[in-house]
């Protein structure tokens, strides 16, 4: 069994930030012991350098693996430059050893809240794809931008305006998960093969209605894949179990 850990939307600052629940949330994390953990994005408020230095320091409170991808509180007052230079690359490859390949996508754009993936990248991402069809690999998309619109969040401003294309990219090669945050409320969307998560928010005060801190956990076995909504310091339930596609 792999055990992912999904965590999104930290928004590490002087107001925002809510370092208790972050605490808390690592904990519970690293008491879990993941193979690994995927952050998909507003690791900062608003991409100053100093806030990426706190975030930095905070990120090494986790104990597993992590990898993130920029969103787009990151990509403001050249943050797209710290992120790069303090967490790592906005868009990555990384395959596991059981036949698991992950890829983050950069879907921000600088000092700008709509998202887009653009034409190189989508290429890049199709590649990669393709490896991952000939392999028979389990398949995660990692980035920060919703590609579907999420109930309770009110009216739709910046869904990835080439939304439509990377969707068909996405489900054409079957993608099994979709991971991305950036809305602040935990989701699933089932689009024929391919599993879309949202996470809530990990540690941010900006939260919509009663909906609380929270992170997911994926349960990938040969067979099934159990996602979890873990409310921090709180409730914790399956969020959705689903069969895993035969390529």
């Amino acid at each position: 069994m792999t055990l992912i850990a999904h965590i999104s939307d930290l928004h590490i600052c002087e107001n925002e930030f809510d370092e208790d629940m972050f605490i808390k949330a690592v904990g519970e994390i690293n008491n879990l012991q993941p193979d690994m953990i995927i952050l998909t994005g507003d690791i900062t408020n608003d991409g100053y350098y100093a806030e990426f230095q706190m975030a930095t320091e905070y990120l090494k409170m986790f104990e597993a693996p992590l990898f993130a991808v920029p969103g787009n509180h990151d990509s403001k007052n050249l943050g797209y430059q710290s992120f790069e230079e303090l967490v790592g690359e906005r868009s990555w490859k990384l395959t596991m050893d059981d036949n698991l390949t992950v890829i983050g996508l950069d879907s921000s754009s600088p000092d700008e809240s709509k998202g887009r993936i653009g034409g190189p990248q989508h290429m890049w991402l199709e590649h990669q794809l393709d490896e991952c069809v000939v392999n028979e690999n389990f398949s995660i998309v990692a980035l920060h931008h919703h590609i579907i619109s999420i109930p309770q969040t009110g009216r739709e401003r910046n869904v990835l305006s080439d939304a439509g294309d990377v969707l068909k990219t996405l489900t054409t090669h079957e993608v099994d998960l979709v991971v991305s945050g950036h809305k602040h409320v935990p989701n699933i969307w089932k689009l024929n093969n391919t599993i879309v998560v949202n996470a809530g928010s990990l540690s941010s005060k900006k939260l919509r209605g009663r909906i609380n801190n929270s992170y997911i956990t994926y349960n990938i076995t040969d067979d099934e894949i159990e996602i979890f909504l873990n409310n921090v310091g709180g409730e914790r339930f399956l969020f959705g179990k689903y069969a895993k596609n035969v390529l």
